[in-house]
C-alpha cells in the first residue's frame, strides 16, 4: 500500500481493508517514499502490519512480505531508530497519547509484561525465547495472549501500545 494514491489514500484504504467484512484478516504492508512520523502512526493505527520506504532493497521487501504474511510486523530500521530516539529524548510516549485512565497493561502477568517489552524492543519470537529462557512455543502463546488481552491486531500495534502507554523501561 502506498500513502498517496488517486481516489483513496493508502491510510483510508488500509483502514477499509482492516475493518471490512471478509478482509479483516488481510495484512497490509505500507511501501512509500513518505517517512513522516504522522504517516507511520496513522498507517499503524489504521491496521497496517508494516511500514517500509521505497528505497528498501528487493530482498528486504520480499522478506518483509513474508514477515507480514506470517503475522509479524515490522518498521523500516530508520523509522524504528527515529521513533525510539524521539521516545528516549522526550521521556514520554512517542505518539504523545498516554491515556489518563487505567492502563490497558494493568491486567498483564509479569511474564506477559516482559514479553511485551521484548516485542517493543523489536525482538523476534526466537530472540525473545532465548532472552527470557522460554521455549519458542511458550513465547508464541504469550504473544497471542497479549494480542487478545490488549485487543490489538498484530505486533506493530503491540509496539505502538507499549510506547503510547509509557511502559518501556527508562534508558
Amino acid at each position: 500500500m502506498d500513502i498517496r494514491m488517486p481516489g483513496m489514500d493508502g491510510i483510508e484504504a488500509t483502514r477499509h481493508l482492516s475493518s471490512g467484512v471478509g478482509t479483516a484478516d488481510v495484512k497490509v504492508l505500507v511501501l512509500t517514499t513518505f517517512d513522516a512520523d504522522e504517516y507511520v502512526y496513522q498507517a499503524l493505527e489504521a491496521g497496517a502490519s508494516g511500514f517500509l520506504l521505497k528505497d528498501t532493497t528487493p530482498a528486504d521487501l520480499i522478506a518483509a512480505v513474508h514477515t507480514v504474511a506470517r503475522g509479524d510486523a515490522l518498521l523500516a530500521p530508520t523509522i524504528t531508530r527515529r521513533l525510539i530516539e524521539q521516545y528516549l529524548r522526550s521521556g514520554t510516549p512517542a505518539a504523545g497519547q498516554a491515556s489518563s485512565g487505567p492502563s490497558p497493561l494493568a491486567g498483564l502477568t509479569p511474564r506477559e509484561h516482559a514479553v511485551l517489552i521484548a516485542v517493543a524492543r523489536g525482538l523476534s519470537n526466537h530472540e525473545i525465547a532465548d532472552d527470557l529462557y522460554l521455549s519458542y512455543s511458550t513465547v508464541k502463546t504469550h504473544v497471542s495472549h497479549l494480542l487478545t488481552k490488549l485487543q490489538v491486531r498484530d505486533r506493530a500495534q503491540l509496539v505502538m501500545l507499549a510506547f503510547q502507554s509509557g511502559m518501556m523501561p527508562g534508558r
